[in-house]
């Protein structure tokens, strides 16, 4: 993979000649410029940091030098080539495909263009390509309006609208110099690209939801710092229509940011889609978006152990994965839940690794089915065998306060990202899709300030994780804790004011050009949502702080979070718990719980936790006997021995003796065929 950073080198054959490009006056060809800062500064996602100082204006010039620079252009341009390879002569497409040993030869005289074209070339010596390929883009222009957000424009050379493929695109990027910028300045950064519709209900509005794709000449990825955000070649672009504040995605990922909840970093900036043939004119002009990273596993990301196609053996096998719950949305891979409808999760999306072993898959289903399951057993709070064990509960906590005070309306069912790195627990987010929040929605009473959030029901619903564990007063008493003291700091009345202020105060002139762009401020539906009415942006702005205010209030309240508040809502009986046995309570006694870890086609992975009872203990003993015909092959902390189908695991010499209460682990790797029932066990004492 190579990324678009270059200088061009070399002697131009021939110079530019008369055309109205976009470039600064004295910009020589192909000569970097620094990409500026797009996002605000804000106390809780401060501005991404500023990208290289070598974002070549050039596509990706190779080994070709280019007379003309890539940018736009009116009306007309000439572009002259030449290349570094010595002796060389030099083929060239405008069609999008690499040029080989058929493609046209350039001779000498510039090529002119008036319309949008991807210039490719290659050095070639006697007949075979010699050095790296090159691409420029040139990008026509009808129109110069100025902005004073930074600009992002996407030409996709008259293929039409995409769909949910991939569709090649000229990507540029314009950031203001002085307060001002438009696309007929030279860009801060240019790339070859695709980019395809995407999102669910957001897809059916008339300013169009985007993935963008940055590419390099082989069409691998190409890691850049679009915007000035860390560098990566994968980014989504949110239109916001239903939200007419603008800024509800922004404000949650900052908010939690701050938080520690994991959420994406994101730039404000303006947007030209040209999907026809014609130069890019003012109905391209699309109003204000929210550039964002995609959540990927990746090093500027989130930054997981990598599972390669190869990783289908433990250790490895536990991570890292990025999942997901999208009801009536998910694609494939999904996880299938055992169990009936009504005790199932529902809508289970794998996201990374990408593509999914069936190993890695069979694993991660197992691991997060006996998780659920636990959840569904009296015991399912107990602080070392319970829950604890298998989630990151602050994580959980800080998720559940976003979702409640937002009341974004697909909360725990949509966009609901969990991830689970080698070796750690199951962790909440990162957060994703806020624009049907604070009083944007109507559906399920999300635009109502009283009430919960996660009490709303879909059929079927796609999982009860947060229903069951609010049934924990302990968990409730970390959630109103949290809660209160956040109140203290960033979720102060104070400091939300002030989030607020810091994202909008850029945005006045460019929301004025949004809403000429599309007149819905006072349309009370939109597609099947309710939104405010409010006839101006700053209105719109308004409703959201009022809302949110009083939001915060009742969350204040004894119904809410207060001091006051309840202990925990009402519970449900679970079904009962897995085999666990205990002797009877005479001397030194110990109990056992048997757990598969991990499971994949022919094999798993098992896990006994042994716990001493109200005396001291020097010694365990654990036995079994499998039901399914499974076998051991190796073992940990303990040392098993097997007659049959019955199994005797002992301590080590060092995890014996436990205190009163006390517990230590043992595990070992199993095969299996047909069924891994669980089978009950005995422990014990010396």
């Amino acid at each position: 993979m190579r990324r678009l950073v270059y200088y061009v080198v070399g002697v131009l054959l021939v110079a530019t000649i008369g055309t109205d490009v976009g470039a600064s006056p004295g910009q020589g060809a192909g000569i970097s410029r620094t990409a500026a800062v797009a996002a605000p500064a804000l106390p809780a996602a401060p501005a991404p940091p500023a990208a290289s100082d070598n974002v070549s204006t050039q596509a990706d010039p190779g080994d070709i030098t280019y007379s003309v620079p890539s940018g736009t252009f009116q009306g007309e341009v000439s572009v002259g080539l030449g290349t570094t390879v010595s002796g060389a002569q030099v083929r060239y497409t405008t069609d999008g495909q690499p040029p080989t040993a058929t493609s046209p030869s350039y001779a000498g005289t510039p090529l002119r263009f008036t319309r949008t074209t991807q210039l490719r070339a290659q050095a070639f010596v006697g007949g075979t390509a010699t050095g790296a390929p090159g691409t420029a883009l040139y990008v026509a222009r009808a129109v110069n309006t100025s902005h004073d957000l930074p600009v992002l424009l996407l030409d996709a050379y008259g293929r039409g609208a995409p769909g949910r493929d991939y569709v090649d695109v000229a990507a540029m990027e314009f950031q203001p110099t002085n307060g001002s910028t438009s696309i007929a300045a030279t860009p801060n950064l240019v790339s070859r690209a695709g980019f395809h519709l995407r999102g669910n209900s957001s897809a059916m509005f008339p300013k169009t939801p985007y993935r963008l794709e940055l590419r390099d000449n082989t069409d691998d990825d190409s890691d850049l710092p679009l915007l000035g955000m860390p560098a990566d070649s994968d980014w989504v672009l949110r239109g916001p229509y239903t939200d007419k504040a603008l800024i509800r995605d922004a404000f949650v990922y900052g908010l939690g940011r701050e938080m520690g909840i994991h959420a994406p970093r994101f730039a404000f900036a303006e947007v030209y889609v040209n999907t026809d043939a014609q130069p890019v004119a003012a109905n391209d002009y699309l109003g204000v978006y929210l550039i964002v990273e995609t959540i990927k596993n990746s090093k500027n990301r989130l930054d997981l152990k990598q599972l390669d196609e190869e990783d289908v053996t433990l250790p490895k096998l536990t991570g890292g994965y990025i999942f997901k719950f999208e009801w009536m949305a998910a694609e494939e891979p999904t996880l299938p839940c055992q169990g009936a409808d009504q005790t199932c999760w529902h809508y289970l999306e794998v996201v990374d690794p990408d593509p999914l072993q069936p190993a890695q898959r069979d694993w991660l289903r197992q691991h997060i089915q006996q998780f659920h399951d636990l959840l569904r057993t009296p015991g399912f709070a107990n602080p070392t065998t319970g829950y604890p064990a298998w989630i990151d509960i602050d994580s959980f906590v800080n998720q559940l306060i976003v979702s409640e005070l937002s009341r974004e309306m697909d909360s725990y069912l949509r966009s609901a990202y969990f991830h689970k790195d080698r070796d750690g627990k199951i962790v909440a987010g990162p957060l994703w899709d806020f624009d049907l929040s604070f009083g944007v929605g109507g559906f399920f009473n999300n635009d109502q300030v009283s009430g919960w959030q996660y009490q709303q029901t879909r059929s079927p619903s796609a999982n009860d994780w947060f229903v069951r564990l609010l049934q924990d007063p302990a968990f409730v008493n970390r959630v109103r804790t949290r809660w209160q003291q956040l109140r203290q700091g960033v979720l102060s009345n104070a400091q939300l004011e002030s989030r607020i202020n810091t994202l909008v105060a850029p945005l006045g002139n460019a929301a004025q050009r949004n809403f000429q762009r599309w007149p819905n401020l006072s349309t009370r539906m939109l597609g099947p949502f309710v939104t405010p009415t409010a006839a101006t942006w700053q209105g719109q702005v308004q409703f959201m702080r009022d809302w949110m205010f009083r939001r915060t209030a009742w969350l204040d309240s004894s119904a809410g979070w207060g001091t006051s508040g309840p202990t925990t809502p009402p519970t449900t009986t679970p079904p009962a718990t897995p085999p666990v046995t205990t002797p009877p309570a005479t001397g030194r006694t110990c109990t056992a719980a048997y757990s598969v870890s991990g499971q994949w086609t022919g094999g798993f992975q098992g896990a006994v936790r042994v716990t001493a009872g109200t005396s001291a203990i020097s010694g365990w003993r654990v036995t079994w006997t499998f039901g399914n015909g499974q076998t051991v092959s190796q073992s940990w902390e303990t040392s098993i021995t097997t007659s049959g189908s019955a199994v005797t695991a002992t301590n080590a010499a060092h995890n014996g003796a436990l205190g009163a209460g006390a517990s230590t682990n043992f595990g070992f790797i199993g095969t299996w065929n047909g069924t891994n029932s669980l089978p009950a066990v005995t422990c014990t004492a010396s």
